[in-house]
């Protein structure tokens, strides 16, 4: 054998000691990594065992909501349920991911025996869909090989080969079907209508039997489930729907142009809110409170906490004066239909409230179509009026603030003639030398143009130039928005308009017709806002339908109080008291002074005061676009008694009459509807 040289023997040496000194190395480091897996594990397994059990509870934890629970209950001032709920058993059908078509037709023809469905709406199209889906392997032999060869090709779709299969089944095919097949076939259409794997709604309203039947077998009946769901009754029927609002279904779920602030909020997609008015605008307090379920397994749920229905609200509103309020506008403007010169005149609003609160007590629009009324309540938040001369009690009061005219003042009510403009009259008959508060009482325009000249600067002179003055258009557009007229009220519903106020003042002459209430239009509850202003001294509240918010319980009563809607003032008018108490006594010559255009609205034994308003309006009368129609607006707002008032009213008619006509005739539906109104509320209130 041959030795190895000193150097060979060297290097081999070496070879071992690094061998050896890695596997050393090796050997620490994995001794090092079993040690911190070892106390990885310490702390997972005992250290912190409670921790990571709590953790994998959680991950493989799975909580799902029930349907939506019902909303509260709506109520009127005296505790009448005005919106309640009722209870509505569904059936519900929810296509598993691996059910097959061949499965989800023996569930048809198992199930469909048990419910009362009528197939009458079956459509042909419907049918052979179902025939297809029952006959696969026959209809498989409607398309030729060559046909199918296209598929491959990309020449025609798989969906087209299911087109010209469905095409090909027979008349005489489907024929066969007998009532027990055309039974399945609509439920099978039922099962499948919509997103393949959506819950779809098989039947509403179901029979006790219909829903004891699939709650028994429900195990056995893969995707059928049963519901109960609600849906809103209404006790008084269609007394003040419009404005009770309303509430999506389940189908509908969150409204498309809310509905990512509705998921944000945490509600989910097919969950049901308010759409409309009250049912909107306190979706926060009416809303229930769904129950909560573990999953235990795929046909299993565990109960966590139970539903809740919503809390229930208290409205401002008197349902029996509201009935009373929209049976006299249906009669009246029926009524008034009839008489002369009513041909452009369709409805009239009213609106009443507490003027010491600000609460709406009754609210109501009717609207005459053809031969029949219908609701047109929500015009009273959106369709804004000339008001005409029911608004110079603020009138009056720009000219006291601004000393154009002292109290008991007297002018001589003449037509005034202004350079470049037609004259401008109270009346066909000139009222003579009168004060403030007969100007107020026969509601003379003169007075109030002499006042705003004098704002304006100038001093009336006939043919006089009237010069332009931004400044005395602002201070009587302030006093008015003061009032609420041409600013948004506030009122506790999603929807309000402005009325029009003009962008940009041009002309001299329009601030006379400012005056007046022939310049800018305003919403009846702004008319409204006005009068209770006026009535309790000059605080301008906020109308509001809430009243209170109780908390909900499990049987008929009212629960606990959890809030109470007290009076807001949005701001205090500016003036004098002196001058308030002025314009309130020449509402109450309105009333019952001799001559007062106010006689005979409301029944002097209720010690009202009031304001009658008449004001040119126009018109489209071919829906051309073209206002090509002058029409006189009629309109009346007052409170009563005079000294303590507990109502306040406001009433208009648009369009009751037009001076072009062949006669002179001007309906007094205004008077009429105020007169009963008047009449009904002392009877119910004070009777």
């Amino acid at each position: 054998m041959k030795k190895l040289n000193l150097n060979q023997q060297k290097k081999k040496v070496n070879y071992n000691q690094i061998i050896s000194k890695r596997f050393l190395v090796f050997l620490v480091v994995l001794l090092l990594l079993f040690s911190i897996l070892g106390i990885k594990l310490y702390f997972v397994m005992i250290a912190n065992n409670s921790y990571y059990k709590d953790e994998l509870k959680e991950l493989s934890y799975t909580k799902v909501e029930g349907t939506s629970a019902p909303r509260g209950r709506i109520y009127d001032r005296n505790h009448n349920i005005i919106v309640d709920n009722k209870a509505i058993k569904s059936i519900t059908y929810e296509k598993g991911k691996n059910t097959t078509n061949s499965e989800m037709i023996e569930l048809a023809y198992l199930v469909s025996p048990h419910l009362e469905l009528s197939y009458s709406s079956l459509t042909d199209r419907a049918k052979r869909e179902f025939f297809l889906a029952k006959y696969g392997d026959l209809c498989n032999e409607k398309v030729t090989k060559k046909e199918r060869e296209k598929v491959k090709t990309g020449e025609l779709s798989t969906t087209d080969l299911e087109e010209l299969k469905l095409e090909r089944i027979t008349t005489e095919e489907l024929a066969q079907f007998t009532e027990t097949d055309l039974k399945a076939a609509y439920l099978y259409y039922l099962m499948n209508r919509g997103y393949t794997y959506d819950e779809k709604v098989i039947k509403e309203e179901a029979t006790d039997q219909e829903y004891a039947y699939i709650a028994e077998h429900n195990s056995e009946l893969d995707g059928f489930n049963t519901k109960l769901d609600w849906e809103r009754v209404y006790p008084y029927g269609d007394t003040f729907r419009s404005i009770l609002g309303t509430v999506s279904t389940t189908t509908q779920g969150l409204p498309a142009e809310e509905k990512e602030e509705y998921l944000e909020a945490g509600y989910a997609l097919n969950d049901r809110v308010g759409l409309s008015y009250i049912e909107k605008e306190y979706e926060n307090y009416l809303k229930g409170e769904k129950a909560e379920y573990e999953v235990v397994n795929s046909h299993e749920l565990k109960l966590l906490k139970e539903g809740k229905r919503g809390n229930d609200i208290v409205l401002s509103i008197d349902i029996k004066l509201q009935q009373e309020v929209e049976r006299i506008l249906t009669e009246q403007v029926l009524k008034a239909k009839t008489e002369p010169n009513t041909e452009y005149y369709d409805h009239s609003s009213v609106v009443i409230q507490d003027p010491n609160t600000g609460e709406i007590l009754a609210m109501a629009s009717k609207r005459v179509v053809g031969d029949k009324v219908v609701d047109n309540t929500t015009s009273i938040l959106t369709s804004p009026v000339t008001p005409g001369s029911v608004v110079k009690g603020a009138s009056m009061l720009v000219a006291y603030n601004t000393g154009a005219v002292h109290m008991g003042e007297y002018m001589v009510d003449e037509c005034v003639k202004i350079a470049g403009a037609p004259e401008k009259c109270s009346s066909v008959n000139n009222l003579g030398t009168i004060d403030d508060i007969t100007a107020l009482a026969k509601s003379s325009n003169v007075y109030q143009f002499k006042a705003a000249i004098r704002v304006n600067g100038q001093e009336y002179y006939r043919g006089m130039k009237l010069n332009f003055n931004q400044k005395a258009f602002d201070i009587y557009r302030n006093m008015y928005h003061s009032f609420g007229l041409g600013v948004k009220t506030e009122i506790d519903l999603p929807v309000e308009s402005l009325g029009y106020s003009a962008a940009q003042d041009t002309s001299s002459g329009n601030l006379l017709d400012f005056v007046m209430g022939q310049y800018e239009t305003y919403t009846p509850i702004q008319l409204s806002q006005y009068v209770t202003t006026i009535a309790n001294g000059g605080s301008r509240l906020v109308p509001h339908l809430l009243k209170e918010v109780h908390a909900s319980t499990e049987d008929s009563s009212l629960g606990k109080t959890i809030l109470t809607v007290n009076k807001k003032v949005l701001n205090k008018i500016n003036t004098q008291p002196q001058y308030m108490a002025r314009v309130k006594e020449g509402f109450y010559a309105v009333m019952h002074a001799n001559g007062g255009y106010g006689r005979g609205y409301i029944d002097d034994k209720y010690d009202a005061s009031g304001k009658t308003g008449t004001s040119q309006s126009f018109i489209d009368t071919n829906n051309d676009g073209v206002i090509d129609t002058e029409t006189i607006t009629s309109s009346f707002i007052g409170y009563a008694p005079s000294n303590n008032p507990v109502m306040s009213i406001m009433v208009t008619s648009p369009d009751s009459s037009h001076p072009n006509s062949n006669t002179d005739y001007a309906s007094l539906v205004t008077l009429h509807i105020t007169k009963a109104v008047t009449d009904k509320f002392f009877e119910l209130y004070h009777s």
